[in-house]
């Protein structure tokens, strides 16, 4: 492992398995010794679970799309200045559930808000910290969808219809063209342990475990 930590981030449609490999690579870390930690996005801190309650409250319908990007922004400040850069720092793996590429996705792209506005707003939240490798999970939001049963009615980010997931999608493709050094694409479709094989594999090349 790096001798200052390093920081993976998770990608991907809603269902596309994101949850099941990161459960997966716990697991792996934690029998491997790794020093590690496990976080998410909205949220990570206290200060930005809260935001994450306001950003997903599936009876909020008048947030609109800049109000949005703003506040994933918002918590992301918190949580890059409180938990991932202190913990890369001592050391640690930071495994991440979804962070700026699903800004870049959700709001940049499938919002119509644009790569320019999302990347000026995270200028501030992030304080340059980018990740050392993203995982993208790739599966089409229809296929996951329907392996997931349909969109949680609790969620106001899954209600957005397959219209919009289907933009999101396409974000996410275009995104990985632009970072491809960075962003990793698996694919998705093939069982748990096919899927977490190209993860084990992706973190070696890096030299991270």
């Amino acid at each position: 492992m790096p001798d200052k930590g390093a920081f993976i981030t998770l990608e991907g449609c809603e269902g596309s398995g994101k949850s099941t490999q990161l459960g997966k690579l716990k697991e792996y870390l934690e029998k491997g010794g790794y020093e590690f930690s496990v976080t998410r996005e909205p949220g990570g801190t206290e200060i930005s679970e809260r935001v994450r309650e306001i950003i997903l409250d599936g009876n909020e319908t008048r947030m609109t799309a800049e109000t949005e990007a703003l506040l994933f922004a918002a918590a992301r400040a918190q949580h890059v200045s409180e938990k991932i850069l202190p913990e890369k720092a001592a050391g640690k793996i930071v495994v991440c559930d979804r962070y700026i590429d699903s800004s870049f996705a959700y709001q940049a792209y499938a919002r119509g808000l644009g790569y320019e506005f999302i990347s000026g707003i995270n200028v501030f939240a992030m304080e340059n910290c980018m990740p050392d490798l993203t995982l993208f999970f790739d599966v089409s939001p229809d296929e996951a969808f329907a392996r997931k049963g349909g969109a949680d009615k609790d969620d106001r980010m899954e209600q957005s219809g397959i219209g919009f997931h289907r933009k999101v999608y396409k974000g996410y493709l275009a995104v990985a063209e632009l970072f491809k050094e960075r962003i990793v694409k698996i694919d998705a479709t093939r069982t748990v342990d096919e899927i977490f094989a190209d993860v084990v594999a992706a973190l070696k090349e890096r030299n991270i475990i």
